[in-house]
């Protein structure tokens, strides 16, 4: 189908179909595989058919990764998106992907991820990654040991100093995300954890013990978006895509202002103000979690509480999937999976739970009905970029 002339009224956007793959521990295929397989799911999530489709948003796989999985799924996009910027891929990707629908350069944008993580290292077909390579800035910082890890727990320490930020404030975002994932049959983990229990664990990387940090595991996901006029053919209620914001913060850890605010100041201000929401307005959020100090400086930052105070803001159990504000409302990656850039699972979550579709999992605002706003928030590298998008129930 050729996308309409550019239009001098945006189209409105609307998230029409979103899956997930098989998740948690998937041994015995590939990535690709797991990558049509979300696409699959979600293409029936829709109820479209598959010729409505002609753009798509990959990375993370192959050599040219939206040509490669574009080939492997039988597409032949006119408009394709590549943008990779860690954890926060996503989010940008579906800024980028909203903007060409509502301009009429493409009419229906899947973005679909998959990854083998756990399974590759379990078959030693790869070894866990330590860094990112030593070229380019990183060739200042790899040598003298300076992990990923290491990266987000001198960030942590910092706040910790800066504002009197305690373990046990970072363990207990561990605790809820475990308790939200309680009730997520995809979820990984499942068991309920204390705050003494992730204090207690094996060190990784000071101040985070092996809970403070996500789990690995295979799977993948996907979301399809589409324009307007494509809704009154959908089987599920369509999830308004209503703003969306991006920013790139540093590489290196000398370029980096303040270890204590991260990229998602800018691009949550600018998803807000595009959307014309506040954060109050927000009924539940899901953030990127490769780390407990990620959620709770990331709810600082855009907004949900003021600077320096997230640790007494995710210590009261808001975090839960009935408190205040219910965020990774399935487990998130500490808990429920993460099989590298998570921030597509993310929008799964969001687009599922405004639709009422969470089963035993399914956030309620305080007057009983469902929730009307969400949002995703990514994070990439070392907080180095964000993306962050606003959706809204139809």
């Amino acid at each position: 189908m050729t996308p309409p002339a550019n239009r001098s009224t945006p189209r409105k956007v609307a998230a029409v179909g979103v899956a997930l793959s098989d998740c948690g521990r998937v041994d015995g295929t590939t990535p690709y595989a797991l990558h049509a397989q979300a696409a699959r799911r979600a293409l029936a999530d829709s109820g479209l058919g598959r010729d409505v489709i002609d753009g798509i948003a990959s990375a993370g796989l192959g050599t040219l990764a939206p040509v490669e999985v574009a080939e492997y799924l039988g597409l032949r996009p006119r408009w394709v998106d590549s943008t990779s910027v860690g954890g926060a891929t996503w989010e940008v990707m579906a800024a980028h992907a909203a903007e060409a629908i509502a301009a009429g350069r493409a009419n229906a944008v899947i973005l679909v991820y998959g990854s083998t993580a756990r399974a590759d290292i379990k078959a030693r077909r790869r070894t866990s990654n330590l860094s990112f390579g030593a070229r380019g800035p990183l060739q200042f910082e790899v040598p003298y040991g300076h992990s990923l890890i290491a990266k987000y727990a001198m960030a942590a320490r910092r706040h910790m100093h800066e504002y009197g930020t305690t373990l046990e404030q970072l363990a207990s975002v561990a605790v809820q995300a475990r308790a939200n994932a309680a009730t997520n049959p995809d979820a990984l983990y499942r068991e309920p954890v204390t705050v003494d229990e992730v204090l207690a664990g094996p060190m990784i990387a000071d101040p985070f013990t092996k809970l403070h940090c996500c789990i690995r595991s295979d799977g993948g996901c996907a979301v399809l978006l589409a324009a307007e006029e494509y809704v009154a053919d959908c089987a599920s209620r369509p999830v308004w895509v209503l703003g969306a914001g991006e920013h790139v913060s540093h590489t290196t850890m000398s370029e980096w202002e303040d270890f204590t605010v991260s990229p998602a100041a800018v691009s949550g201000r600018l998803a807000f103000e595009r959307a014309g929401v506040r954060p109050t307005d927000i009924d539940l959020a899901e953030i990127y979690d490769a780390f407990t100090y990620m959620t709770l400086v990331t709810l600082e930052d855009l907004g949900f509480c003021a600077k320096g105070e997230g640790g007494a803001f995710v210590e009261k159990g808001r975090l839960l999937r009935d408190g205040a504000l219910p965020t990774n409302t399935d487990g998130g990656g500490l808990s429920a999976q993460h099989p590298g850039m998570r921030g597509l699972f993310l929008l799964v979550e969001a687009v599922r739970q405004l639709r009422g579709e969470a089963g035993a999992g399914q956030v309620h605002r305080r007057d009983g009905t469902l929730p009307e706003l969400a949002l995703a928030s990514g994070t990439g590298g070392w907080f180095c970029s964000s993306g962050t998008v606003v959706l809204g129930r139809g």
